[in-house]
Formats: C-alpha cells, sequence, structure tokens
C-alpha cells in the first residue's frame, strides 16, 4: 500500500530509508516546538498555549505535504516570522496579539488565492536556473553556519563581527567529537547516519554540567524525569481578531507576512529540489502548486490556532540527505510530532549541539548545484554571487534571493539582454522592491 501510494520504486527509495528520512527530518526541526513558543511568548500569548499550536501545526501541514504535495518537505512555524510577529507586529507596532494573529491568517487567505490561481507556480518557473542553483547552494551555507552557530563554534567578535570560539569549552570539544563521528559515518555511507550522529552526540554531551563543564554552554538542561509530562492547551484556539486586523493600518503588516512567506518557502522548495534533484517534467520542483498551496494554508491555520505563519522547513534537507524522496518522509515527521502535545519537556534530552553536526554536513550536500553554475559568464556570476553570500551574511533567506533577483535584472537590462527577462520576473523585481521598503 505505501509503495503504491507513494511511489516509493519509482523514486528510488524504500519504507526503511523513508523512514530515516522522517526521524532525521524531525530530529533537525523539533527545536520549533519550544523556540516558537518562547518567541511569542515575548508578545503576551501563553507559552503553553503557542506550544500546542506550534505542535498542531507542524503535524497537519506537514501531514498534508507528505499526502498531498508527495514531498520530502516538513512544514512548521517559521523562525523569523515568528520574530516579526512578535517584535515588529506586537511590539514595535502595538498591535494587540489576537490582532496580529488576525493578520496572519488574511495573510494565508492572499496566499490561497494566489496558489490556486497559479501565481505562485510561475513566479518559481520565472526564476533563472542559475539563480535556482546559487539560491540552493546559499542556503547550504546559511544552514551550516546555523550549526555553527549553534554549537558556539562562531561567535560574535567585536573587533573582527565573527570570530572561534572558546576550543577549551566541554560543549565545543562534544560538538567536534560529534561531528567527526557523523562525518566518517556519512562519508561511509552508513544507513542513518545522521541519526546515529545525533544519538551519540546526545550521549556525549549529557555529562557536560554534570560531571564538568556548564549546561547553559551546550544549550541543554538537567533533565527531571518526573516533569516529562505536561498536558496540552487549547486556550489559543480561535483567538484571532478577523475583523480588527483589516484595518488600514495593519495592510503593510499582511504585505509582509505574505511576501516574506512566499519567499522562504520558494527559496524552500527550489533549494532542496536543486540539491535532491526532485524536478518535473519541465524542470521545476515537483509538485510545486501542492506544495504552495500546502505552504498557505500552514500560514492561514497558525491564525487561527494561535501561531505565527507556518512555511517549509529548510531543514528538511536533513532528511534528504538521509535519502527521503517522497511524501512519506514528510508523513513519518508529522507522525512524531503529534506526541509533544504530551511530552514537550523532552526535547530538552536532546541539546543543540547534538543536532549541529547534521546542520553542518547538510550544508556539504546542499554545496552541490554551486558546480552547475557558469563562473566566467559575469552577468551571471555576480547575481550568483550574491545571493550565494548574503543568505548567510545578512542570516536572511529572502534577503539573499531579493537581491539575487534584482542583481540579476538590472545586469542583463544593462548588458542589452532584457528581452531574457520574463514579464513575471519583472512582477517579482516590483514585489521584491517593494518588500525591502515595507521591510525596512
Amino acid at each position: 500500500m505505501l509503495e503504491r501510494y507513494f511511489s516509493l520504486s519509482a523514486n528510488h527509495t524504500t519504507v526503511r530509508t523513508e523512514i530515516v528520512a522522517g526521524v532525521s527530518s524531525f530530529l533537525a526541526a523539533m527545536y520549533i516546538i519550544v523556540v516558537n513558543p518562547a518567541i511569542l511568548s515575548q508578545a503576551g500569548m501563553p507559552f503553553s498555549g503557542v506550544l500546542t499550536a506550534t505542535v498542531l501545526l507542524s503535524f497537519f501541514c506537514s501531514l498534508m505535504m507528505g499526502l498531498y504535495a508527495g514531498n520530502p518537505i516538513l512544514v512548521a512555524p517559521g523562525m523569523g516570522l515568528n520574530a516579526f510577529f512578535t517584535f515588529a507586529v506586537v511590539k514595535g507596532m502595538n498591535v494587540p496579539w489576537p490582532t496580529a494573529l488576525g493578520a496572519v491568517f488574511w495573510a494565508g487567505i492572499l496566499f490561497l488565492i494566489l496558489s490556486i490561481f497559479n501565481v505562485r507556480t510561475a513566479i518559481v518557473a520565472a526564476i533563472p536556473k542559475p539563480l535556482r542553483y546559487a539560491i540552493s547552494s546559499g542556503i547550504g551555507l546559511f544552514i551550516a553556519l546555523i550549526g555553527l552557530v549553534n554549537a558556539q563554534f562562531i561567535v560574535s567578535n567585536p573587533a573582527t563581527l565573527v570570530g572561534m570560539g572558546n576550543l577549551h569549552s566541554p560543549a565545543l570539544l562534544t560538538f567536534l567529537a560529534g561531528l567527526g563521528v557523523t562525518a566518517v559515518l556519512v562519508a561511509r555511507r552508513v544507513t542513518g547516519a545522521i541519526v546515529i550522529g545525533i544519538v551519540l552526540t546526545t550521549l556525549a554531551a549529557w555529562p557536560i554540567g554534570r560531571w564538568w563543564g556548564d549546561a547553559a554552554a551546550a544549550q541543554t538542561t538537567l533533565v527531571n524525569w518526573k516533569g516529562l509530562w505536561a498536558a496540552p492547551d487549547f486556550g489559543l484556539l480561535g483567538q484571532l481578531d478577523l475583523i480588527g486586523s483589516l484595518q488600514w493600518a495593519l495592510w503593510p503588516v499582511i504585505f509582509a507576512f505574505t511576501f516574506t512567506d512566499l519567499f522562504d518557502s520558494l527559496s524552500t522548495f527550489v533549494g532542496v529540489a536543486e540539491a535532491a534533484n526532485l524536478h518535473d517534467a519541465d524542470g521545476n520542483p515537483r509538485n510545486v502548486r501542492e506544495s504552495l498551496l500546502t505552504d498557505a494554508v500552514a500560514t492561514t491555520l497558525g491564525g487561527v490556532l494561535g501561531s505565527s505563519p507556518g512555511t517549509a522547513y529548510i531543514e528538511s534537507a536533513v532528511g534528504v540527505a538521509q535519502g527521503g524522496r517522497t511524501g512519506l518522509t514528510a508523513v513519518v515527521a508529522a507522525a512524531l510530532f503529534l506526541p509533544f502535545l504530551f511530552l514537550s519537556p523532552l526535547l530538552s534530552v536532546v541539546p543543540s549541539i547534538a543536532t549541529a553536526p547534521a546542520l553542518v554536513l547538510v550544508g556539504v550536500f546542499m554545496m552541490k548545484p554551486v558546480a552547475k553554475i557558469d563562473w566566467q559568464r559575469m552577468d551571471e556570476a555576480i547575481p550568483c554571487l550574491l545571493a550565494l553570500v548574503l543568505i548567510p551574511f545578512s542570516y536572511s533567506i529572502t534577503q539573499g534571493i531579493i537581491f539575487g533577483f534584482l542583481s540579476w535584472t538590472i545586469i542583463k537590462t544593462c548588458t542589452g539582454q532584457s528581452r531574457s527577462i520574463s514579464p513575471t520576473l519583472w512582477v517579482i523585481d516590483a514585489f521584491a522592491v517593494l518588500a525591502l521598503v515595507v521591510g525596512h
């Protein structure tokens, strides 16, 4: 039944591979279950209510991605979008959080309209292939940077902006050991190498804070096994303010949610598709219309459940790196979210230094498309480089692809190649400029 529904053989995968991939994606992204409530609670929302909303959104929309869109991509509340919700909208503009949830809902409705009429699919098709390769590789650098920052291998430095962390730190030594072991397992093509690496690094981090070092430096906690169960809190369900969120002053907020999520989701689909060669007959990301429609539902559902917008997760690349090729990967990841309606404190067992090696190695996997860029053609190499480096340097996928699009159009136009630019790309450029104006 699974073979027939998910076309496993046609995608050169097996049930075992898809399960391992689903577990890998979940382990890489499970931090969102506690991080999203930690951020949104600063907007005055109850931590327990946001946690329940986060789990429900991640479960339902990852399930939809697997069963409807058939892609190995996990869906959950977006990092960056939750910070924008809390610090820019609620705190910065003094918008009550129920009204901000209403804005999230209407942004989702706008998404649905764009998706139903294939506007977003046309946008994907309009992205030049060299830029797709650069975006995928830039996301790989970004993921690797996130892993290095989580492990405190890369830290802020007043003199040089960034620098190397304390190599004598037990947490950093544990990360390096985990990275070495996981890298060897991946190089030897051991099935489930990333999951094994996460488990081994978690075990290696167990003594930190107990026998040596500081538990806080490892971003882990001393687990209280008697307090691992917590009842779900459905208090935020339906608390959005639909009428108040339609006031004129909030239309820029709705727009910002819409197009930030748009660029995030597009870059994720393009990046994962390029890295894993998940394309349709036309060379576009596989089942892109269904995937983008799922992403739109995730945004709408976020407002209803009590969370910031949901979006496709780039950490899905961890599962794809483990061989995930079908929607079964997303279904497995979705199923793993559900128990944490009751077991959320158990997440503290796995520290961020345990998932950091996986993120660094996924960066290697995502860098493969960079070899397809023709670096001898300056009219293409320059925009590709901007997209490639600005994604990690600006710590924003959205900013990288915006400047990649704009520089591509400007250079092509100024070198007499304006006819090669599709009308859709001109429209994307206009919205990119508008997004920059609204966002800054």
